[in-house]
C-alpha cells in the first residue's frame, strides 16, 4: 500500500491504470471496511483506489491500512480541510483513464464498475441511481432517467434548482474531464457532485443510468444535508452554483479553443 502524510505528490510514473476509485475519508471507521470490501471485490490488477483521509481522529486510517493491498493509495492530510478539497486532491492524484467517486459509508452493488465503465466509452460523465441501505427513507428527489441524458439544458436547470439527483457516490468521468473539474473553485465549499454534473452537461456529454449501482447509507453523519435548510443558506448555495455554471462555460470554451483530445465527446450544450 502506498501512503503519504505530507501532501499529494506529482503523478507517479507507473503501469497504465484503467480505473481510479477516488474516496475522501473522515471519521469513517464504523463503515469504511464494508465499503472497501465491496470496491476491492470489483476492481482488477490495473485499477486503483485513491483515498485522501481528512485528519480522521478515529481508527479510519488503521482500517484502511489493514487491507494491505498495493492497489490502495492512501494520502493522510494533517489538518482537516473539508470533503470537497479531499475529493479534489484524490482526483488530482488519480492515474486512471476512468475515475469513479465513492463515499466511505456506502456499499457497491455487484457489477457497478463494469456498468459505469461501459457508459464512459461514449460519454465523458456518467451518473447512476442508488438504493438505500436498511429502512432509512430515500431522499425526496426523483431518480435519474436515461431518457434525460441528452437533455443538457434541462439537466443544468435541474441541477441549479435541485431536482436532478446527482450524487457524487454514484458518478464517474473520463480523464479528459479532469481539466474541467479541477482546480475546484475555492468558493465551492459543498456539492462537488453538482459541480461535476454542471461540467458534464455544459460539455454536452452526460449519461444517466436507470440502474442503481450502490446502496447508500443514510445516517446522522452524512455530508449531504438531510433536512430543509434556511432560505438564506439556499440562496447562497444557488449563487454558488450559478458561479460554477459560468466557470464551467468558460472552461469548456477554453477546451474548444485549445483543441480537445476527443472533440466528439466535447460538444457543448447550446
Amino acid at each position: 500500500m502506498e501512503t503519504d502524510s505530507v501532501g499529494i505528490p506529482e503523478q507517479a510514473k507507473s503501469k497504465a491504470i484503467r480505473a481510479s476509485v477516488c474516496l475522501a475519508s473522515y471519521r469513517g471507521g464504523r463503515y469504511i471496511k464494508e465499503q472497501l470490501e465491496s470496491v476491492m471485490s470489483q476492481i482488477g490488477p490495473n485499477d486503483e483506489v485513491v483515498i485522501v483521509d481528512d485528519a480522521s481522529p478515529d481508527d479510519t486510517v488503521q482500517k484502511i491500512k489493514a487491507f494491505d493491498d498495493e492497489r490502495i493509495r492512501l494520502f493522510e492530510v494533517r489538518a482537516n480541510q473539508g470533503y470537497v478539497k479531499s475529493f479534489e486532491q484524490a482526483v488530482v492524484a488519480a492515474r486512471g483513464e476512468y475515475i469513479l467517486l465513492a463515499d466511505q459509508d456506502d456499499v457497491w452493488l455487484p457489477g457497478r464498475l463494469e456498468l459505469m465503465l461501459r457508459a464512459l466509452q461514449s460519454s465523458r460523465v456518467v451518473a447512476s441511481n442508488f438504493d438505500v441501505l436498511g429502512d432509512a427513507a430515500r431522499p425526496n428527489i426523483s431518480r435519474l432517467s436515461s431518457k434525460d441524458s441528452q437533455r443538457h439544458a434541462a439537466n443544468i436547470l435541474g441541477t441549479l434548482v435541485g431536482y436532478r439527483a446527482y450524487y457524487g457516490c454514484a458518478m464517474g468521468f473520463r480523464r479528459n474531464v479532469v481539466p474541467l473539474f479541477t482546480p475546484v473553485p475555492k468558493y465551492l465549499v459543498e456539492s462537488h457532485d453538482l459541480w461535476l454534473a454542471l461540467c458534464g452537461n455544459v460539455a454536452g456529454s452526460m449519461c444517466h443510468l436507470d440502474d442503481s449501482t450502490l446502496l447508500r447509507r443514510i445516517h446522522e453523519d452524512n455530508a449531504t444535508p438531510r433536512s430543509w435548510r434556511s432560505l438564506s443558506v439556499i440562496i447562497r448555495a444557488r449563487v454558488m452554483l450559478l458561479r460554477c455554471l459560468a466557470l464551467a462555460w468558460r472552461r469548456v470554451r477554453q477546451e474548444q479553443r485549445n483543441g480537445p483530445e476527443e472533440k466528439a465527446l466535447a460538444q457543448p450544450v447550446s
